[in-house]
């Protein structure tokens, strides 16, 4: 079963340099991936339900996109447990005018089916065919590690971010931002709650905020980390979305992005924290090339925590990138 999605990306997809926004991208990816698994489970009889993204694991933008090529997006089922879904969705771009085309983005995206009659209540996924069982086990795999991780990011959610009175430049005061957004109808499924695309562009509009103000120039979204969908938001809600950086190397910037929720409407109850994860985004020339990005200044004990920690999970990626481009060059 695939699923695929075309659009050509207009100006305001994209940033005043021109290379489409990575929320935009996301975004579409969402859709592909919830169109599937929402028709995916109800493809038998039984009780109708919506699929809602639970969770991202980390992407790649690969290659950056412009305005006026055509983003093809497919998505295709991976691998079912009892009750959700693993999809897995490439981006294409393509000039039409060349007819050239290459490949920006790989995520995999994790959903729950959510019944139509009680939004609390999460459905029996149908299994899917395996061509080999060796796919079957590999999939159990990626559903335990994802599981575990979920549970892990949950626990470590407590962060909240304050103002600070006349910070110095480069440092994480200096940078930080918010968002704050009213949910309405048409952020919302049929369901009434935030689809997980809205979500993320949200985020990274604040993530890239956070990255120009602390260098000055053109960002763009390298990668993101996984994304985890703690709460659901419901329609009414004002949702608060927070970026800071948490680490710099020479050519990149790690910023943690965290979306907290206030229910006014129906069911008021205290702020939650529906959403978190980290982007990386890196500085470009005016010509499209790599700038040197500026340290960050750390000041208290909790910022040089987050850092170091942002640090490990740097060096984790480019290990496990180096691994990846030893292993295709034996091939």
């Amino acid at each position: 079963m695939a699923r695929q999605l075309s659009r050509i990306m207009r100006p305001d997809d994209a940033n005043i340099a021109g290379n489409v926004h990575g929320g935009t991208i996301l975004k579409m990816i969402e859709e592909a991936g919830a169109i599937i698994s929402t028709r995916h489970c109800n493809s038998q009889e039984g009780e109708a339900c919506v699929a809602a993204l639970a969770r991202v694991e980390r992407t790649d933008f690969l290659s950056p996109m412009c305005i006026g090529e055509v983003a093809n997006v497919s998505a295709e089922i991976t691998y079912t447990s009892r009750h959700s879904v693993e999809v897995q969705v490439n981006v294409m771009s393509e000039n039409i005018l060349t007819g050239a085309k290459k490949l920006t983005n790989k995520a995999t995206l994790w959903y729950v089916p959510l019944s139509l009659k009680n939004v609390n209540k999460v459905l029996e996924v149908p299994p899917i065919q395996y061509a080999r069982k060796e796919q079957e086990d590999e999939g159990k795999k990626r559903y335990e590690e994802q599981k575990l991780d979920r549970l892990e990011t949950k626990q470590r959610n407590g962060d909240v971010m304050l103002p600070v009175i006349n910070p110095e430049p480069h440092t994480v005061g200096y940078s930080q931002s918010s968002l704050i957004h009213l949910v309405g109808p048409s952020d919302c499924t049929l369901l009434g709650f935030v689809h997980g695309g809205v979500t993320m562009k949200l985020m990274d509009e604040v993530a890239g905020i956070v990255a120009a103000r602390h260098c000055k120039t053109n960002i763009v979204t390298a990668s993101v980390d996984a994304i985890n969908f703690h709460e659901k938001i419901k329609k009414g809600c004002v949702i608060t979305v927070s970026g800071r950086m948490t680490f710099t190397s020479n050519k990149s910037m790690e910023i943690e992005v965290f979306v907290d929720a206030d229910p006014f409407v129906d069911e008021p109850r205290e702020r939650y924290r529906a959403v978190s994860a980290f982007f990386t985004y890196v500085s470009l020339s005016k010509e499209g090339k790599p700038l040197p990005v500026p340290q960050l200044l750390t000041e208290t004990e909790d910022e040089k925590r987050r850092f170091e920690e942002g640090k490990g999970r740097y060096l984790q990626t480019k290990a496990k990138r180096q691994a990846q481009m030893q292993q295709a060059a034996q091939q």
